[in-house]
């Protein structure tokens, strides 16, 4: 962390716990978690299926709210927000990808980006966010003639189109095989890298915590250890 110590903290959560009642019973999600995001890094949150990973991308993105505890962006307290503020706060600053790509069958690659770009102020032209994911000779493809590589780049095409400040991904490999999915994450890695996205990739795989700056490791909704990569490695170099 040390060498972070000079960035800025686009995101700091402090004492973050979510809880969520089954009936009777209640289902400790995240239970105190501290993490900071800092400007333009990429990291990988690594941990089993209900390590609490989904559970803290959605609170530091403003799909949920945290049960207690503290969520800044940029010095903004998200946790202080209502439903209209965080709505705001996702459309501005936020690129989501997730495991299933939710696209649009009846839309072209072309139109399906440009639903976010029609709405954002400052926005890439779907074109431009097509061919950073090299996209650019599919744009007139519908879903349903691309694999499902091409449209996991899609989505992410879509997610970077309005140039966010932070790229949120929820598994964006999980439903892809080894060689489709160090293709997509090569295309996160553009993102971060040209656009200066700070990024944040959800993944149980643990060797693309290989690609990262920084590796936060989550064990039944608390932070087990968070680690700096002295060297990352393209996602090309990967051996899965």
């Amino acid at each position: 962390m040390d060498e972070h110590a000079a960035g800025n903290a686009v995101f700091t959560a402090r004492g973050i716990t979510k809880v969520y009642p089954m009936g009777d019973l209640e289902v400790h999600a995240l239970r105190g978690v501290d993490v900071d995001l800092y400007e333009g890094e990429l990291v990988v949150l690594l941990g089993p299926s209900g390590s609490g990973k989904s559970t803290l991308l959605n609170i530091l993105g403003g799909l949920d709210v945290p049960t207690s505890g503290s969520v800044s962006y940029l010095g903004h307290d998200l946790t202080s927000d209502d439903d209209k503020g965080l709505t705001r706060f996702r459309r501005e600053h936020v690129g989501f990808v997730f495991q299933f790509y939710n696209l649009i069958p009846s839309l072209t690659a072309r139109e399906n980006v440009a639903l976010v770009t029609e709405i954002a102020d400052d926005p890439m032209r779907p074109e431009e966010a097509l061919a950073l994911v090299d996209l650019g000779d599919r744009m007139d493809h519908f879903p349903s003639q691309l694999s499902g590589g091409e449209q996991q780049r899609i989505a992410i095409a879509r997610a970077i189109a309005k140039r966010p400040d932070v790229l949120l991904c929820d598994e964006p490999t999980g439903a892809l095989d080894v060689k489709t999915g160090i293709v997509v994450l090569e295309a996160i890695e553009r993102a971060n890298r040209d656009l200066g996205t700070t990024t944040a990739v959800i993944t149980h795989n643990a060797v693309i915590a290989d690609t990262a700056d920084r590796v936060i490791r989550l064990s039944d909704g608390r932070v087990a250890e968070t680690l700096c990569n002295e060297r990352t490695i393209p996602a090309r170099e990967l051996a899965w």
